[in-house]
């Protein structure tokens, strides 16, 4: 499904980049951006899991390491600003506002096709 289906896309530009809302499962059997995904409020966002436990923070180290991975960056460049202990979070990616959207659309259309996003 791609973001134009929904009212609003899961992420916004900002001056240095995106904020985007993720989704995220914690101690899945693999690591992978699933799909976007719509709440019943309107509110999208990115559906994601990941292998490692929710402690210590692991769970949100390994989805800045996924969402790194696949958008091609480095994970210096993706911060986690709110939803540390929730399953419902929101990170800041710097770069390039258009150019890091066309990224994260082609990762959510491989993933609505069949083919998410993983390691």
């Amino acid at each position: 499904m791609s973001y134009s289906a929904f009212e609003h896309a899961p992420w916004t530009q900002t001056q240095d980049g995106l904020s985007i809302c993720v989704r995220l499962t914690p101690k899945s059997s693999r690591d992978q951006i699933d799909a976007l995904k719509s709440r019943d409020d309107g509110l999208a966002y990115i559906k994601a899991r990941v292998r490692a436990p929710p402690e210590d923070g692991k769970a949100n180290e390994a989805l800045i390491r996924l969402l790194a991975e696949v958008l091609g960056l480095a994970r210096s460049a993706i911060c986690l600003t709110s939803g540390a202990t929730g399953r419902l979070k929101t990170l800041n990616i710097a770069g390039k506002p258009a150019e890091l959207e066309t990224r994260l659309q082609a990762v959510c259309a491989s993933s609505a096709a069949g083919k998410p996003g993983r390691r």
